[in-house]
This record gives structure tokens, sequence and C-alpha cells, in this order.
């Protein structure tokens, strides 16, 4: 787990070495060996704090190790200090995004569909971010295109059953895939902002027939709609007709005006009346 670094201010830590060399630079002016002696021990002493400083940019960490071990990480922007003798591996702290790669994965229904998603993340947890994992900017690559092949798995590129959720249903589907990023890059240090799906459409060598079955798929809705205001109009027509009284049909008469009035409001094509000066009836 990430934890806070020792670290000092490092213009004070200049000022502090200014004063000592001052003061054996004084205390060595009366004896050349003893201005010998206390300038070595004062370049020693530099020598050491110099391997201490360090500089933290906004929105940057620095995670600190000591012959190995991990004392730390100073995420404070400016001039800083800390143990001598150690590491400082940079890590920053920004927020980032990439575009995975689009991919070929076969859907809930067994149909093939490229897929690709935008991921937008940043470091929360800088030693997990180092320590945890080899390279967590590959990791998270990696378990990206990982969470949206097994996204695309598990929902259809469409759906027809208002209870079942689809590819294409942009805000559902962006939750449900930052949800499963999320599980997958928390041991890394990693916080997922956002996942959206970014491309997405049928492969290549079906996606000529699934147009056809989409435009015959809506057509069939269409003409549904039709047939059901068509059947709601003729029955408004037929009531209003027997309820002011403008003509008493029988059943034959009835039903030949039912069969003209669907083929009016439901042809796809303008009709032409013709005009019956006889008899229904032989």
């Amino acid at each position: 787990m990430e934890r806070r670094a020792f670290r000092v201010n490092g213009f004070m830590v200049v000022l502090v070495l200014l004063v000592l060399g001052g003061a054996a630079l004084a205390g060595g002016l009366g004896s050349p060996t003893l201005l010998i002696v206390l300038g070595s021990v004062w370049g020693v002493l530099a020598l050491l704090a110099a391997s201490g400083f360090t500089i933290v940019n906004p929105n940057e960490a620095k995670v600190v190790q000591f012959l190995g071990r991990y004392v730390g990480s100073v995420s404070d922007a400016g001039f800083q200090w800390v143990l001598p003798l150690t590491t400082k591996r940079t890590i920053t702290l920004r927020v980032r995004n990439f575009e995975t790669a689009k991919l070929k994965v076969n859907d809930a229904d067994g149909s093939p569909v490229e897929i690709a998603a935008v991921v937008v993340y940043k470091v929360v947890d800088s030693a997990k971010a180092v320590f945890s994992v080899d390279d967590y900017e590959e990791y998270v690559a990696i378990q990206s295109e990982a969470a949206v092949r097994h996204l695309a798995t598990t929902h259809p590129y469409d759906s027809h059953d208002p209870e079942r959720t689809s590819l294409r249903d942009g805000a559902e589907v962006a939750t449900e895939l930052t949800a499963e990023l999320r599980d997958r890059t928390e041991l890394a240090g990693i916080e997922i902002l956002e996942a959206r799906i970014t491309h997405l459409a049928y492969a290549p060598e079906i996606a000529q027939a699934m147009l056809v079955r989409q435009q015959a798929g809506q057509v069939v809705a269409a003409r549904a709609r039709i047939v059901e205001g068509a059947v709601g109009m003729v029955q408004l027509a037929l009531n209003r007709l027997a309820a002011e009284g403008v003509v008493e049909l029988d059943e034959e008469r009835r039903a030949q005006m039912v069969s003209n009035l669907l083929v009016v409001l439901c042809g796809d094509r303008a009709t032409q009346p013709v005009v019956n000066a006889g008899s229904l009836y032989a």
C-alpha cells in the first residue's frame, strides 16, 4: 500500500549545507590540516545529501526505495529532499486514456462483430502500480481487451427483447464495462474513470446479410403498425356509420367495405377508385 515518505523542502537542506560549509571554513582558518579535514567531512555530507534531492512535478509521484526496500511515495510538487542513497521512480498521476484495437468477437447470438472501446484511467496508488504488476500501462491495456471481449460474448449485437441488454445500449453497456474493468485493475492501483464503446459493427463477411435482416425487421414492424392503425380506423368508420344511421349494412356489405378500406389503408401504393354502378348482389 502507498504511504507517505519522509521528505523535507530541498531549499532548506541546501541552506543547511551552506551553513555547515561556512562553519567548516571558519573553523579551519587557523590550521590548514583542520581545514582539510573539515572540508573533507563537509564534502562527504554534501555528496550524501545530494543523492536525496529530487524534483516532483504537478500530478506526479516519486516512489522511493532504499536498497530495494519501499520507504514511501512523495507527491508534493516542488524541490524535495528524501533519504539519501535512495532510488526514485517517477509515476504520473495524470488522467490518461487509450483506445483498444478493433476486436473481432462472436456476440451472445454467435454473430461475428467488430468492437473497440476507449478507456479513461489514472493511477491512485503509486506503490501498487510499481510493485504489484510489471508494467501497469500494459496491464491496463490487456485487461481492457479481455473485458471488451467478455462484454461482447455476453450480449447480442441487437436485441428485440426490451428486457435483454444489447451492445447498442450505450449507457448500460458502458456502466457494465467500467465496473468490470475497475474490478480487474484495482490490484494495480488503477482507477477506471470511464470505459465506453467507440466502434461497433458486424464483421464484413456478414454485414450485408445482417443489413438485409435489419431492413426486413423494420419493414415487418412498420407493416404491423400500419395494420394495427388500419383496423382501428375501419372499426371507427363502421361504428360511426351505424351510430349516425347513414347506411345499414348487412354482413356481406360490411365484409366488402372492410376489405376495401384495408386495401386502401394498408397498400404501399396509391389506390385507384372503382365506382360500382350496379348491385353487390347477382
